[in-house]
């Protein structure tokens, strides 16, 4: 080993902790604080607010369930027949619209679970009020989305079902592109 090696290394840690003690700290939450509500960022309310599906049906869409927006956005290649369109759009329809409104009951939720913290008289039955409203209001919306996804599968086609896995990437590693399972028949 060079003898220079490890005054090499104290001189660039000595450098690291000066520099480090010369910047001002920014924390792993710096600028959160400015948000209207912390645990949320303005995208995460617009498209709470707008029905989208902010990751809650994940478990779904990665494993064969194809979400009715993005079926809706791929009819054309997934070659969706009039009928498979409409029974499509009545789901998205219907998800959307109780998705709006769960989801602003969320923002909602968590909003008054913030002002709880802001205004400094927040005690341990309030907390508890709060985190469990937050949680029920985030199952129930992750609930809409999870069922879209379920409603959604039967209406294609098998077919239409690998090739939805395959254009929307989901395919990686997988035998089938998420047909392994008995919900993939086609209608039912």
């Amino acid at each position: 080993m060079n003898k220079s090696y490890p005054a090499l290394v104290l001189a660039f840690v000595l450098a690291a902790a000066l520099f480090a003690a010369e910047s001002p700290a920014a924390g792993p939450h710096a600028g959160e604080q400015k948000r209207n509500i912390s645990t949320l960022t303005a995208g995460d309310v617009a498209e709470l607010m707008a029905g989208g599906g902010w990751g809650l049906a994940k478990p779904a869409e990665l494993n064969g369930y194809p979400g009715p927006r993005h079926v809706l956005d791929l009819a054309g290649e997934l070659g969706l027949d009039d009928k498979q369109r409409a029974a499509v759009a009545a789901v998205f329809a219907s998800m959307n619209a109780e998705a709006r409104r769960a989801g602003a009951a969320y923002v909602e939720a968590e909003h008054a679970l913030d002002q709880a913290f802001r205004s400094g008289r927040i005690d341990g039955e309030t907390l508890a009020e709060r985190v469990a409203e937050t949680g029920r209001l985030r199952d129930r919306l992750r609930r809409i989305h999870l069922a879209a996804h379920l409603e959604t599968a039967p209406i294609l086609t098998p077919e239409q079902r690998h090739l939805y896995q395959r254009l929307r990437g989901h395919q990686a590693g997988q035998d089938g592109g998420g047909d392994r399972h008995p919900h993939s028949g086609g209608r039912h």
